[in-house]
């Protein structure tokens, strides 16, 4: 077995952490611009964002082994 990891999967790592980056970003900004018609939810929705973002964040940042 090889102890470097292969390009494409540090590649698929870095590109799925993006598209959970920009999910949470635009989920957040949906939830607080439509806060009036979420009423009781707001909170759930800005807390499964946040969720997302700092998923979608430790993803791009972490190093592949």
């Amino acid at each position: 077995m090889s102890d470097e990891s292969g390009f494409g999967l540090n590649l698929a790592e870095k590109f799925f952490g993006l598209v959970i980056l920009l999910t949470g970003i635009l989920a957040l900004y949906y939830t607080a611009t439509n806060a009036q018609i979420l009423v009781s939810y707001t909170g759930l929705f800005d807390f499964l964002s946040i969720i997302l973002i700092v998923l979608g964040l430790v993803l791009v940042t972490a190093k592949v082994e």
